[in-house]
């Protein structure tokens, strides 16, 4: 391919394509990146230029682009069933899939419900616990409580229970609005005080509401351990121990949204076992897949899953997704977990971890940074930039800056974050280090 026609992907994506999350106006000053091909931790453009994904693709990739090993799992499920529907029928991989993730869970939670992206998960999540307290005698538990600064994805249940104001604001008359509690945010801590203090301090405003409201709530939906469109928001466990035990003692639902922050993500494969609990509802999407193909589901009860066993299809859970339970997503699902086993990724990401941390160190030290912080293979930290107008504008900054330093970076607001892939080895854990800190020297010098 000749390099006009390789350029041309840019200005054909313009004409034909509507990007997510953008304001398309933006790329009249910031071209598109027309990627070629991706290999382990990097993706390549047209002009065999390389970037580092540091966020593994929106959070999805686990184990790098072109892994052979779920790859081969994919072209063997091409052989043999590339989709069929999951109502009637049922197929190898989304049983052995169902079976693997119930294990991991210690049989706690036993059933899993299909969709393919997160926001999905979260709409089935929430509707799984409004019929089921209603098929249990009990209608009026309609409520849901969502966390301050919460994301939940953007669909219309999902932005019910996401506290993000761009959002509420666009489609606010649309959403059924749910009540917002204090976040467990480490930050807030104060001086003498520990991220302990700032989980009970959290915890008490929920039971207040759950005192005046207990009998009208459905569900609390969190994202364990980590907010993470928020800005990586961080908590202690201890609010989640307690959160657990409030949902107990009103008798409401608990919704954990591991979208983002299951699958190893914070240093153990469900981020709820660091508090030493289980959810009602557990959803998983992103890396689950491998981040090749959609994919989503909601792990739940045997409490759950027998409000709706009955004669009557009216009391069924009435939710469905024409691609619900793909065969091809379900094997590479299955390819991920296995890669999880055979070579020990959570041991080694602590490895991992160790060597990141310390090669970001200097940036921990910056005059300009507050707030690092890091949760497994999750780091952020906050620059400190007085003028509103550089404010505005860091986060594109950074990620212009970033491509040009050859690792993918995309803030959140004034917040740098890294998610990399778990593959990256010693030679990527120091170029990702050494050009994260010049990109951020660059854009927000001494």
């Amino acid at each position: 391919m000749n390099a006009a026609l390789k350029g041309d992907w840019v200005s054909r994506s313009l004409d034909s394509v509507w990007h997510p999350c953008t304001q398309m106006q933006h790329h009249e000053t910031m071209p598109l990146v027309a990627l070629a091909r991706g290999q382990g931790a990097w993706l390549f453009d047209h002009e065999g230029r390389r970037y580092l994904d540091a966020i593994s693709s929106w959070w999805v990739n686990l184990f790098g682009h072109a892994n052979p090993r779920i790859n081969a799992a994919l072209v063997d499920q091409l052989q043999r069933l590339e989709h069929a529907m999951l109502a009637g029928f049922t197929h190898e991989p989304v049983v052995q899939l169902s079976e693997r993730l119930s294990a991991l869970t210690g049989h706690a939670l036993g059933h899993c419900f299909y969709a393919s992206d997160g926001a999905s998960a979260v709409e089935i999540a929430l509707k799984m616990s409004f019929h089921a307290w209603r098929n249990g005698g009990r209608p009026g538990k309609q409520e849901f409580v969502c966390l301050q600064g919460s994301y939940h994805g953007e669909t219309i249940g999902a932005l019910g229970v996401t506290d993000v104001a761009l959002f509420r604001d666009a489609y606010g008359p649309m959403l059924k609005t749910a009540h917002v509690v204090a976040t467990p945010d480490a930050r807030q801590a104060q001086p003498g005080e520990s991220a302990a203090d700032v989980a009970a301090r959290a915890a008490a405003s929920l039971e207040t509401l759950l005192q005046q409201r207990g009998d009208s709530i459905a569900a609390v939906i969190v994202e364990p351990l980590v907010q993470c469109a928020a800005g990586m928001v961080m908590h202690d466990p201890a609010y989640l121990r307690a959160v657990r035990k409030l949902c107990d003692q009103y008798q409401v639902h608990l919704i954990a949204d591991e979208i983002a922050v299951g699958c190893g993500r914070t240093g153990s494969f469900f981020a709820c076992e660091q508090a030493g609990i289980w959810p009602d509802f557990l959803c998983l999407s992103k890396g689950i897949s491998g981040g090749y193909l959609p994919l989503s589901l909601v792990m739940t009860t045997d409490e759950v899953y027998q409000a709706f066993y009955d004669r009557e299809l009216a009391r069924g859970f009435l939710h469905s997704h024409s691609y619900t339970g793909n065969p091809l997503a379900c094997r590479a699902a299955l390819a991920t977990l296995q890669i999880f086993d055979e070579d020990d990724v959570l041991d080694a990401n602590r490895e991992r971890a160790r060597q990141l941390s310390a090669g970001l160190a200097p940036l921990a030290a910056h005059p300009r940074v507050c707030h690092f912080r890091q949760q497994g293979m999750i780091w952020a930290f906050d620059a400190r930039i007085d003028d509103p107008a550089q404010a505005a504008s860091f986060a594109r900054r950074m990620f212009a800056a970033g491509l040009d330093q050859e690792v993918l970076l995309r803030p959140i607001g004034r917040t740098v974050y890294l998610m990399p892939p778990y593959v990256l080895d010693d030679e990527e854990i120091g170029h990702l280090a050494q050009r994260t800190r010049a990109v951020f020297e660059q854009v927000v010098p001494h």
